[in-house]
């Protein structure tokens, strides 16, 4: 949100610069992106003019007029090639010497077959907006006037990130308040300061109706009435001035009005034609298949969930969020209602992001609006409209629900122990009496507070002491680490992750990082079936995207969109893995609040980890492309499904940990191209890996046959000896042996070779599938597995006849358990 120096220090006269400022909001706690200057590059000062005459040069191929300009103290003669200005009117002029934007001085030159003395200046020219259509006519003012005072030039204007919990900073009105406590100067409360601006109704107007169908959507709405308003009327040119300055448009007197007001004080109102308006205004839910055609003319399909505000003829706007089309302010508009309201963030937030709407109006009441600033506001807006554009008031209606305050029990001791330095209780009480709290005593060292009706983002004593921090100032936090206990260093888990990444860098893969967060789409595309427990991941209120607003429960989509986004900027070889945790299972609803004081008890810890999902960390990997280079040995290698099972045997080999393979089933995987994953002897699927499912290849556009692994690392790393044991050298020679058995075509590799680990024992030092043959010198449906063993005796030799018996047991027990024959 931008906000003009000069409309801050309207309400909080301080007298430091833009920058100043800008950092003592930064030490509140606020974001501040930038301090501009309006029209920065103007040297020199701008006058008023009032054009006499007019001459229109007919002679050129483009429009081009000479004029005649009085500027107070002479008239100058001006070359213009812009016609939407007549004679009579005031313009802004840069006269010779003045430097505008760009470093472009201005100078009395000859063109057109006139002498030019000086400039009628455009908005875009002076810097101000980019309208470069015409040339700025202005109203009430005279000629000679400096403009530059009229046109903001020289303000300073800052730049302010309003986190989502500080709604009352949407306003000129909130910001003015912090700079006022930030320095020690006195605050103008704009809602008290123009309250009473209106005045009495006219005798014998009555305003239109209103009322409130469901008070938990809309808990306050007024409508105020105005007769005879001019619709021609012009705005102002310091609110134009001070709404571009904000990075909003001048559209209309009355549209520019509430617009500005909103801006002022941070309460949204709505502007109605009045003789649009059919019956009564309310506010109701809407109903199911209504259609309301909303300011950006688009057509929206209403139902039951939607708060609308509509008469007698139907929904006239979506409440908080935009006005309806059918009765918006046009150029025959002179009877006006206007229309403020207090809506529950929930209700906006509900319209809004059903229809995909995001507005000024819905982004302050999603934040939170002053519950008591409707009616000010809406006087405001009337007290106005009637100053700049003439007409009567007419007066108000109103409903509301009753209103009930929130009060907090708080102990004035409480933001010493959280903050970990002493702030003492009159600091505390100044502080909670700058964000317009009210207070009485409790008991000893405690008080009833009542926040303010600003902020109602304050709510339980948590909420308090961030305040009460913030305004002593977070740059005051003392900086202490904690003293790690001596001797531990990294935990086994840390270790652990450190050799898995190393292992798998070695290898070539690239580790990335990809966003957590999950849509219905991407389980759709992994062909998840419905009742696959990977789609019940938790749902988040306020996600950063409607398209992914599930916590992830698998790794695969962020690492198959990173590959995509490398593979559609031309990078098709790719190997990419990434550690990261999944979400599995729902968020089990706790009022548990342990406090920030001390370390959660030991039971607190427990009922906090029930009410969690389960969150193992997870390893993943893609393979897209070459995963071998072509050079002068040949060929490039493209990924198989065997790149991505070895990456997960590495892994484990690297851990300590024995797998069982086997054929297996996964909805993204290609059938008969997937490796089931078991921890040996444990049982239970820790992992997949393989080549993709050819859709899922097709919905991320990757290259045919890409490969990915999914293991639970949690897993892995709890079957991993916790303790490095130093290996055993023996000086024995190595016997070798290689043995192929043909087995049926069904019979996983891995069970052959967990039967010669069992027939070889302790003896057994390495075992290498190195071939897998079929073809016409075995029978068919079968198939030649070739092992390479090394065989070691820790104390002796083995002898001939240690080997030759090894090897009759390996073929006996290899033939009674899977029917395999030596070949």
């Amino acid at each position: 949100m931008k906000l003009p120096l000069s409309w801050i220090k309207e309400f909080a006269p301080a007298h430091e610069s833009g920058r100043e400022v800008a950092q003592a909001l930064i030490n509140a706690g606020l974001e501040v992106e930038s301090v501009d200057t309006v029209g920065e590059g103007i040297h020199g000062t701008l006058v008023i003019g009032r054009v006499l005459e007019i001459e229109e040069l007919t002679e050129f191929k483009k429009p081009i007029r000479w004029c005649q300009v009085d500027i107070g103290t002479q008239i100058r003669g001006i070359v213009c090639g812009a016609s939407n200005f007549a004679v009579g009117e005031c313009v802004v002029v840069a006269e010779p010497g003045i430097t505008l934007p760009g470093d472009f001085t201005i100078t009395s030159r000859e063109t057109y077959g006139h002498v030019s003395d000086g400039m009628i200046c455009s908005e875009r020219e002076l810097g101000l907006g980019p309208d470069h259509a015409g040339i700025m006519v202005l109203s009430g003012v005279e000629p000679g006037q400096n403009a530059n005072k009229l046109l903001g030039i020289g303000d300073q204007v800052l730049d302010i990130a309003i986190t989502p919990d500080r709604g009352y900073a949407l306003s000129v009105r909130g910001i003015a308040r912090e700079v006022a406590t930030a320095f020690g100067v006195d605050f103008r409360d704009p809602a008290s300061h123009f309250e009473p601006e209106l005045g009495a109704p006219k005798t014998g107007t009555t305003p239109r109706d209103c009322a409130i169908e469901d008070f938990s959507a809309c808990e306050l709405l007024t409508l105020r009435t105005i007769n005879g308003f001019n619709p021609d009327a012009l705005t102002p040119r310091y609110m134009v001035a001070r709404l571009q300055a904000s990075g909003m448009r001048s559209i209309s007197l009355a549209v520019d009005v509430t617009n500005y007001v909103m801006l002022e004080m941070g309460q949204p109102t709505h502007a109605f034609d009045l003789d649009k308006l059919e019956g009564a205004v309310r506010v109701r839910r809407g109903e199911s298949g209504e259609k309301l055609e909303t300011l950006d003319h688009v057509e929206r399909i209403l139902s039951p969930l939607d708060t609308v505000i509509a008469d007698s003829s139907g929904p006239i706007a979506l409440a908080g969020t935009m006005g309806g089309f059918a009765t918006e302010i046009d150029g025959n508009t002179t009877n006006i209602a206007i229309e403020a309201a207090f809506f529950p963030a929930s209700t906006v937030a509900g319209n809004s992001r059903r229809h995909k709407i995001s507005s000024e109006a819905s982004r302050r009441f999603e934040r939170g609006v002053d519950r008591e600033l409707a009616p000010v506001a809406s006087a405001r807006v009337c007290a106005l409209l009637i100053e700049h554009g003439g007409g009567t008031y007419a007066g108000m209606s109103a409903v509301e629900s009753p209103l009930s305050e929130t009060v907090i029990e708080f102990d004035l001791g409480l933001s010493t122990r959280t903050a970990g330095m002493s702030i003492d209780h009159a600091t505390v009480i100044e502080k909670l009496n700058a964000i317009g709290a009210t207070h009485e005593p409790r008991g000893p060292g405690t008080l009833l507070v009542t926040p303010a009706s600003w902020r109602p983002d304050l709510t339980q004593p948590a909420d308090l002491v961030e305040e009460v921090v913030r305004l002593v100032g977070y740059e005051k936090l003392p900086s202490t680490l904690p003293t790690a206990p001596a001797g531990r260093g990294l935990t086994f888990e840390q270790r652990t992750r450190r050799r898995v990444g190393n292992l798998l860098a070695g290898r070539g893969l690239h580790e990335i990082r990809a966003y957590p967060f999950i849509g219905s789409a991407d389980l759709d595309a992994l062909r998840f079936p419905e009742n696959d427990p990977r789609r019940s991941s938790p749902t988040l209120v306020n996600p950063l995207s409607e398209l992914a607003p599930k916590m992830r429960s698998t790794l695969l989509p962020g690492l198959l969109s990173v590959a995509a986004r490398n593979v559609g900027r031309g990078e098709n070889d790719l190997a990419l893995y990434e550690i990261g945790s999944v979400f599995l299972g729902g968020v089990n609803k706790s009022d548990l609040d342990p406090g920030v004081e001390s370390k959660p008890s030991e039971q607190a810890w427990v009922d906090m980890q029930q009410a969690l999902p389960a969150q193992p960390e997870h390893l993943g990997a893609v393979f897209c492309g070459a995963v071998e280079s072509a050079g002068v040995w040949g060929s490039p290698r493209l990924a198989s499904w065997r790149d991505s099972l070895d990456a997960v045997i590495a892994v484990a080999d690297e851990l300590g940990i024995a797998l069982e393979i086997r054929t297996g089933s996964d909805p993204s995987f290609h059938p008969g191209r997937c490796a089931k994953l078991t921890l040996a002897g444990a049982g239970g699927v820790i992992g997949f890996a393989g080549e993709l499912h050819p859709s899922i290849v097709e919905y991320w556009n990757l290259p045919k046959r890409s490969c990915a692994a999914e293991v639970d690392l949690t897993k892995l790393m709890s079957a991993a000896p916790r303790s490095t044991v130093a290996p055993t050298f023996s000086n024995s020679p190595l016997a070798k042996e290689d043995l192929a058995f043909v087995v049926e075509r069904g019979y996983p590799a891995t069970e052959v070779e967990a039967i010669i680990r069992e027939a070889t024992g302790d003896l057994l030092e390495t075992i290498r599938l190195f071939d897998v043959y079929e073809g016409d010198q075995i029978p068919p449906s079968h198939k030649s597995l070739a092992y390479s063993l090394r065989l070691r005796s820790e104390g002796h030799t083995l002898s001939a006849e240690q080997l030759h018996n090894l090897r009759d047991r390996i073929i006996s027990l290899v033939a009674e358990r899977v029917g395999g024959t030596l070949r």
